[in-house]
């Protein structure tokens, strides 16, 4: 298969993700101003867009309050640094189950199902330029946790994202995901040519080979746009994985706290090292504006409520 490596590569970053990181590193940050302003230094650091969740401020826990989406928003965008904005929407389908011998009830803790409205709320109100989809249900780390999209709620939050010009970012933990998210497109769910996020590593979904990342890269329908990610120490190298594969890259905290063996990083560190290595192997790093028209976006202002 001959080289076709991607010359001109726009960075996500993923800046503080949903995980339990909250306490393991002092740089992941908590309350919507410290979100804010490291997805700005990210986006000066080479990011062209900014990928975010909410945690709640004083325990640093997940949240969908919608109050913290649209104070993150607000802030980054009354700065003076353009950043495409990518919300999750990947939040409120989580299942805990009570365990091997007793599944029912769920867990409280750790268990936030809702419907697919509630779930797009904070979307509809800030009107970001991409939201994420994860297209598939899966086993997700922890022994009875599930991460849980069906395919009917994946259709009714990808019609709304359609609905609303919010174009999604196609999260895909296997092959089976591209499969289905290539089924909304014929279904006229999603618009094509679509935008693709490859999560590589994550238990339990596509495992963190280069044979298994090929397999991912080559059922990405041609004209679609993608990039890649990995965990951990993985995170550099599948950056010029990504690039050498004709993708484009996410690096952060969501997916990565160290720069180094025993270094933590923050976010624009990431970005910055990132950069080092595309810009190294030859390619270029493109901004915001080029990211807009290469997948047909258009930055909007808030939904005033």
């Amino acid at each position: 298969m001959p080289l076709n490596m991607n010359r001109d590569v726009f960075i996500t970053a993923a800046i503080t993700g949903s995980g339990n990181t909250q306490d393991r590193s002092a740089h992941v940050p908590r309350n919507p101003q410290q979100i804010a302003n490291a997805a700005i230094d990210a986006a000066k650091a080479g990011a062209a867009i900014v990928h975010c969740h909410v945690r709640d401020p004083e325990s640093g826990a997940p949240s969908r309050r919608r109050d913290l989406y649209r104070e993150v928003t607000e802030r980054i965008r009354a700065s003076d640094t353009d950043v495409v904005l990518n919300l999750t929407a990947g939040m409120g389908g989580d299942m805990v189950f009570g365990g091997t011998e007793k599944p029912l009830p769920m867990k409280p803790a750790g268990t936030d199902m809702v419907g697919a409205t509630e779930r797009m709320t904070h979307i509809a109100q800030c009107l970001p330029e991409l939201c994420t989809l994860d297209c598939g249900t899966m086993n997700f780390a922890e022994a009875d946790y599930v991460m849980t999209n069906t395919p009917g709620m994946l259709r009714a939050m990808g019609q709304m994202m359609t609905d609303l010009g919010v174009k999604p970012e196609i999260e895909a933990f296997d092959t089976g995901h591209l499969w289905f998210a290539t089924q909304l497109v014929n279904e006229g769910v999603l618009t094509s040519p679509a935008l693709v996020q490859l999560c590589m590593g994550v238990p339990w979904g596509a495992p963190n080979d280069l044979n298994t990342f090929m397999a991912m890269v080559n059922n990405v329908p041609a004209d679609w746009m993608w990039s890649a990610f990995s965990l951990g120490r993985d995170q550099m190298p599948y950056a010029a994985a990504a690039v050498l594969a004709g993708g484009n890259v996410r690096v952060g905290l969501e997916d990565n706290l160290f720069l180094e063996k025993g270094v933590l990083a923050t976010n624009a560190q990431l970005v910055e090292k990132a950069v080092g290595i595309i810009e190294g192997m030859g390619a270029t790093i493109i901004g915001p504006d080029a990211v807009r028209a290469k997948l047909g976006l258009t930055k909007r202002a808030p939904v005033m409520a």
